[in-house]
């Protein structure tokens, strides 16, 4: 009998992003400040605990999209490296729908809480 552990599937526990959901934390994100695009990746990686990795092939379609909309605004500058990198920052218009959509989220995970935790229902006669 083999004592060795089982392999570790490299996705295993990974967690997919419903849709929407990138759009909320990338202008959850934004709501402390102006950043590019690298610094937005791993602010979500770390204020996720590192349960959430956003994909550079998903983030910048998302900040493309965010951008179209109106709700943030970019302009190119120096980034800490001293590199010429793009910084996006959170518009008027992207802090009224940051509100609509932390309410949302708020409603979504309480339902989810609700639908996992049921209340016991009394039974009918």
């Amino acid at each position: 009998m083999s004592s060795a552990m089982p392999r570790q599937e490299p996705y295993r526990d990974r967690i997919e992003l419903l849709q929407g959901t990138l759009d909320l934390l990338v202008l959850t994100t934004l709501q402390w400040g102006a950043q590019h695009g690298y610094a937005i990746g791993l602010a979500i990686r770390a204020n996720s605990r590192d349960v959430l990795h956003v994909e550079t092939g998903s983030l910048y379609p998302a900040l493309y999209r965010l951008e179209k909309q109106g709700w943030i605004a970019s302009e190119w500058k120096q980034s800490e490296a001293n590199q010429r990198a793009k910084f996006y920052r959170l518009t008027a218009k992207g802090k009224k729908q940051l509100a609509a959509e932390q309410s949302r989220w708020r409603r979504i995970v309480d339902a989810m809480a609700a639908a996992m935790n049921p209340e016991p229902r009394e039974s009918e006669s």
